[in-house]
């Protein structure tokens, strides 16, 4: 099973993209890169960097993240609860093989896989144990919320 989550019909409204969110992103992963934490979110950060699935040119915006077995990261596509994905949900799904994440200052490529099944359930039950407001967002849409491993590449 690959990235397979659709969009919803309901879900919070996604902050629009542009000239002011590239700078929050911006400002987020300056953030990101001294203290490892997104402002206010009290859990941790990492900058994800992906490949534009139309475009081609590689995006980077600041996820928080949540342990995975075996010294994976797991991140939720979840957008605040809107109807759509994010855009690097979509981008991931066009090229999970040209990830790569920055935390704790270093640079790791990775693979990014979709979670499914009891799979998934696990790991929902221990981000939304850690950071509740996950389980907020899913109210607010009738999508799925994606959780994403990352996976370290190897050489």
């Amino acid at each position: 099973m690959g990235f397979d989550v659709p969009a919803g019909t309901r879900g919070a409204r996604q902050p629009r993209a542009g000239l002011m969110m590239r700078w929050v992103n911006k400002m987020a992963a300056r953030r990101i890169h001294r203290t490892g934490k997104m402002m206010g979110l009290g859990f941790n950060a990492l900058v994800l960097t992906t490949v534009g699935a139309k475009s081609g040119a590689e995006r980077t915006n600041p996820v928080g993240w949540f342990p995975g077995k075996d010294g994976s990261w797991l991140i939720v596509a979840s957008a605040a609860g809107a109807a759509r994905n994010p855009a690097w949900y979509h981008n991931i799904a066009a090229h999970p093989d040209q990830v790569r994440i920055e935390l704790s200052g270093r640079t790791i490529p990775v693979i990014a896989e979709q979670l499914h099944g009891a799979e998934r359930d696990e790991a929902w039950r221990q981000i939304t144990a850690a950071a509740p407001r996950f389980a907020a967002y899913q109210r607010k849409t009738d999508r799925q919320l994606p959780i994403i491993r990352l996976t370290p590449r190897s050489s």
